[in-house]
């Protein structure tokens, strides 16, 4: 089971971008499946992006065409890159392999 730790979230403004990073205590080699996850407050928390270790990906409808998510195997880390960001984005965004969630990263989007 990897220790999983997200950074890159901050303040940004509508419209600007970030990107999220979260780096693995272990290999990721093994993990099938690299997930993206968002809590708002006082709303459940949902899927934001999934990636298979075959490179197929799945999004969320709400930010498809402005997230990209990608992994690096050698640096056990997996990316979130958010474009065009909204203020409904805001929100804490975690990272997940199979059995272990990390600590989460806020993301907040002015108007």
């Amino acid at each position: 089971q990897v220790h999983l730790v997200e950074s890159g979230g901050g303040l940004v403004q509508a419209g600007g971008s970030l990107r999220l990073s979260c780096a693995a205590s272990g290999t990721i080699l093994t993990i099938p499946i690299m997930s993206w996850y968002r809590q708002a407050p006082g709303k459940q928390r949902e899927l934001v992006a999934a990636m298979h270790s075959s490179g197929l990906t799945n999004y969320a409808d709400s930010v498809k065409g402005r997230f990209t998510i990608s992994r690096d195997n050698a640096k056990n880390t997996v990316y979130l890159q958010m474009n065009s960001l909204k203020p409904e984005d805001t929100a804490v965004y975690y990272c997940k392999s199979v059995a272990s969630w990390g600590q989460g990263t806020q993301v907040t989007v002015s108007s």
